[in-house]
């Protein structure tokens, strides 16, 4: 650790390794609202934020757990609810006027054909417009839960149709 005078204590949440200042910065430089996509063990939570000086707003929350609104009884923790999570938050950030965005991630470690770029692909399908690599999106059997079973498949069909319905 460093000593004297002119040493200067990193800020707390940086310390935690909650966030990193400079890529946050980069953000909102952008001058675009934020989606940030964060995944917890049971859920996957999407929220559009955008700056302000006082602190961030939140515009908008969608959880997989209102998926079951719409007739999702599989896992809220996988490939196919990210997706459909991510679809719904594209709706709905439609519908309050928000036509782009930027994707913030946040600390976690980018695996590409994952959980957070699953997400990324719905709020793309719903027509949300969301810088990205096209080599980084998971592939269409994955999305809709091919890999799992035929029930998942099924019923991935009528939920998105449901959202599609929005």
């Amino acid at each position: 650790m460093g000593k004297g005078p002119r040493y200067r204590m990193p800020l707390k949440r940086r310390l935690e390794g909650k966030t990193d200042y400079r890529t946050r910065l980069n953000l909102i430089k952008s001058g675009k609202p934020r989606a940030v996509v964060r995944i917890s063990n049971n859920n996957v939570i999407i929220q559009l934020v955008k700056y302000h000086s006082d602190g961030d707003q939140v515009i908008m929350t969608v959880t997989t757990e209102k998926l079951e609104d719409y007739g999702w009884k599989g896992s809220c923790a996988n490939i196919p609810g990210a997706y459909l999570v991510g679809f719904l938050a594209g709706k709905k950030a439609l519908e309050t006027g928000i036509e782009e965005a930027v994707l913030d991630i946040g600390m976690n470690v980018p695996h590409p054909r994952g959980k957070l770029f699953a997400a990324l692909k719905g709020m793309l399908e719903a027509g949300l417009d969301i810088p990205h690599s096209p080599d980084i999106l998971p592939d269409d059997e994955k999305v809709k839960g091919e890999h799992i079973n035929e029930n998942i498949v099924k019923q991935f069909d009528n939920v998105k149709n449901n959202l599609e319905e929005l």
